[in-house]
Parts: structure tokens; C-alpha cells; sequence
């Protein structure tokens, strides 16, 4: 058996692997293909376990179909909805999940949800299949796919809940939030947690209850009382998450997110914002006085031009940057600053 590495030292193993892409054909990033090749021959060099194969076999497999039925709609903004497969449709959370689906649409937005039944059918009706994912998990029971997502071309039936938790929140501009049960709770603290620590860039996550309802209100005041208390979590984590008790609400707070703020990457150690109109030296100043607790000693926040590394984003060249040397220990204190760039 042949030792692999992800170097090019493989010998006729990486030759192979290189002569079985020029037959292929219209490989793209051939670089990482290559280890996502090797990757796999050296699970099967290493796991005799078929069980752990076929987990690897089938996420890979997962996210490949993910990517193909998002692709076409990469730049279409689309708002990832949870809630509860229990809600009936007599009840005022349906009424109200199917007016938030339509009042999306009308805004521009495409919507993503679980495509089973309740909140989930809800929006999908409101939005319409033209305008709507369905990203589905296989049970043995309550979610199977509702009227207006089956046999959707933006329908996806996972194995995994994590495949599937990476398909609401890679594709998602923003996530609404309607009551539910043990898995819309795990939903919201994934969502959550992932913009917490910056393993997502920062998007509004919108809390959505019934006016009068306390689902959402209680939950927030375990979190202050419980976690917040204890310092378990910071103040400035709240700033992630808006609570509302109606659907216009919800999409003016979405839409305000993106008043200013178009998006943000990191180029070699810096955060660029990119902005979707300018702002003048002077609120920079202010910001920086404002959000000097997020800097690296002896950072610097200024205005810039796109940066050479963005070349590959053509698109978006017109637009305004903030470059912030960001020292990324208070991902809430940065989604204050992006608060701060739209109310300006």
C-alpha cells in the first residue's frame, strides 16, 4: 500500500488522478479536486469501517446536489425560515407565516425552509414555488414534503440534519424565526452560536411571534437571567437577534440590514465591508471612536477602494470598502458597527 499525501509527491497516483480529470473534462479549481480525490483514497487506505465511508460517501454527495440546485440563484437574496411542522393552518402563526412568505417575495427575496408542513408549508404558500427551497430531511415521520415544494426543482431530501443545517445558513441573507419545538430551538441556537463566534458573517436573525405571544420574550429572559447573569455569554451577543410581533416588522428590520451593508469578507487578516453607498470620511471618524474596542492595537478602520484580492468579485467592484484591521473577539460589537453603518 502507497503512503498519499496531499503534496505532489504521489508519484503515478497523482498522475492518474491528473489524467482522470483531463478525461472528465471542464474541471474547475483542479486543485482542490485533486485532494478532494486523494482525500478519499486515503479514507479508504485508512477506515475498514463501511459505515464510515458511506457517512463520508453521502454528506459529499449531499453537498455536491446542494450546490447545483443553489447555484443558479447564488445572487438572489433568500431569507431561511423555521418554525414548527405542528402549527395547523386555522391557527394566527400560519396566517402570519404565509403573509411573511408573500411580503418576502414582494421585497425581493427568495425563501428557504424545511419544506415540511406547518410554518414551513405556510411560507412556501405565501412565496410561491417559484420562489421557494425546500430543504428536507428524511424521517420516519411529520416531514414529508408539503404540496407546494414536492416535485420543486429547489427541493433537497437530506440524510444528515448537518448537511442540512449547512444548506439553511451558507445560502441564507437572513433567518426568521416562528415558535416551534426541539428542532426549531436547535435551529436557532445553531444560528446563533455560528454568528456568535464568526463562523457566519453576520446576518439579522429575526424572532417572529404572534403579537401578545411570549415564546420568544421568555426564552430571551431565561438568557439574560440564566446565561447572561452568569456571564456565560456577552451583551453584546444580543445584538444579533431583533424580536418582533409582526410581518411588516420583520421585513423592514431585513431590509434595513442591507440599507447600507452589502457584504464583507476577510483579505489577509482584515475585514473589508463592502458597502452599497458611501459614506464620507467624517462617520468614519465617528465610527472608529465608537467602535475602538474592536480594533487590533494600533488598528486602523479607513476607506478604500476594492483590494487587489477581490479581483475575482467583478460585480461588486463599484462598491465603497470599509477596511477594518478587526481583532474578531466581538463578533456582536461588529454587528452593532454594521447597525451603526445603516442608521447613518
Amino acid at each position: 500500500m502507497k503512503e498519499l499525501h496531499f503534496t505532489p509527491t504521489n508519484g503515478p497516483v497523482d498522475d492518474t488522478i491528473e489524467r482522470l480529470m483531463d478525461i472528465a473534462g471542464g474541471i474547475q479549481h483542479r486543485d482542490i479536486i485533486r485532494e478532494m480525490i486523494l482525500a478519499s483514497l486515503k479514507a479508504g487506505q485508512e477506515d475498514d469501517r463501511k459505515a464510515d465511508l458511506k457517512l463520508m460517501n453521502t454528506s459529499l454527495k449531499e453537498m455536491r446536489f446542494t450546490t447545483k440546485v443553489f447555484g443558479p440563484y447564488r445572487n438572489k437574496k433568500k431569507v431561511t425560515v423555521f418554525g414548527s411542522a405542528r402549527i395547523k393552518p386555522e391557527e394566527p402563526l400560519y396566517a402570519m407565516a404565509r403573509d411573511l412568505g408573500r411580503e418576502l417575495v414582494a421585497a425581493n427575496y427568495m425563501v428557504i425552509t424545511g419544506g415540511g408542513p406547518g410554518i414551513m408549508q405556510a411560507v412556501n404558500e405565501g412565496a410561491g414555488p417559484e420562489s421557494s427551497f425546500g430543504v428536507n430531511i428524511r424521517l420516519p415521520f411529520e416531514q414529508k414534503p408539503n404540496p407546494v415544494i414536492a416535485g420543486n426543482p429547489r427541493h433537497i431530501m437530506y440524510k444528515y440534519f448537518f448537511n442540512r443545517k449547512v444548506a439553511f445558513l451558507k445560502e441564507a441573507h437572513a433567518v426568521a424565526l416562528f415558535p416551534g419545538g426541539f428542532g426549531t430551538l436547535d435551529e436557532a441556537m445553531e444560528s446563533l452560536t455560528l454568528v456568535q463566534t464568526g463562523k457566519r458573517y453576520s446576518l439579522p436573525l429575526i424572532l417572529i411571534d404572534e403579537p401578545g405571544g411570549r415564546y420568544w420574550s421568555q426564552c430571551l429572559e431565561f438568557f439574560e437571567r440564566e446565561l447572561l447573569k452568569r456571564h456565560l455569554v456577552s451583551a453584546s451577543d444580543f445584538n444579533h437577534i431583533d424580536m418582533v410581533d409582526s410581518v411588516l416588522k420583520a421585513v423592514e428590520r431585513i431590509n434595513h440590514f442591507y440599507r447600507r451593508y452589502h457584504s464583507l469578507r476577510y483579505v489577509n487578516g482584515r475585514l473589508v465591508i463592502r458597502l452599497n453607498s458611501p459614506i464620507e470620511p467624517r462617520i468614519v471618524k465617528d465610527l472608529r471612536h465608537q467602535f475602538a474596542g474592536i480594533l487590533k492595537p494600533g488598528g486602523k478602520m479607513v476607506l478604500s477602494k476594492p483590494l487587489p484580492e477581490e479581483k475575482n468579485e467583478p460585480e461588486i467592484a463599484h462598491l465603497q470598502r470599509l477596511v477594518i484591521d478587526f481583532k474578531q473577539d466581538d463578533f456582536g460589537a461588529l454587528r452593532k458597527l454594521i447597525d451603526s453603518l445603516n442608521d447613518y
